[in-house]
């Protein structure tokens, strides 16, 4: 059994910064791509950034310059530091990761419950 459990969602105000964390735990033999999603109220969800485990990352339109993905390979963590946050980044975040569980098990796609940012203008 895998679990991801993200933390470090909150409320701040417009400008300010929050960090959140994802960790990757139970039966897991390799981490491939990591990533963070978000979902707004109405909307659907979508990409916000995304981790290799080599360390190559990709990131929406919307938040470069002002977000970073990180990853810990020893402790199976994802993180995204969030700077200059907008009212229009309120969301749920949702981390993602792509897990082999065992050799043979191929690769399967594990998703957080979410974690919630409010950004109040």
């Amino acid at each position: 059994q895998v679990q991801l459990v993200e933390s470090g969602g909150g409320l701040v105000q417009a400008g300010g910064s929050l960090r959140l964390s994802c960790a990757a735990s139970g039966s897991i033999f390799k981490i491939n791509a990591m990533g963070w999603f978000r979902q707004a109220p109405g909307k659907q969800r979508e990409l916000v950034a995304v981790i290799t485990r080599g360390g190559s990352t990709n990131y929406a339109d919307s938040v470069k310059g002002r977000f970073t993905i990180s990853r810990d390979n020893a402790k199976n963590t994802v993180y995204l530091q969030m700077d200059s946050l907008k009212p229009e980044d309120t969301a749920v975040y949702y981390c993602k990761a792509d897990i082999w569980i065992n050799w043979l098990s191929g690769e399967v796609e594990y998703w957080g419950q979410g974690t919630r940012v409010t950004v109040s203008s």
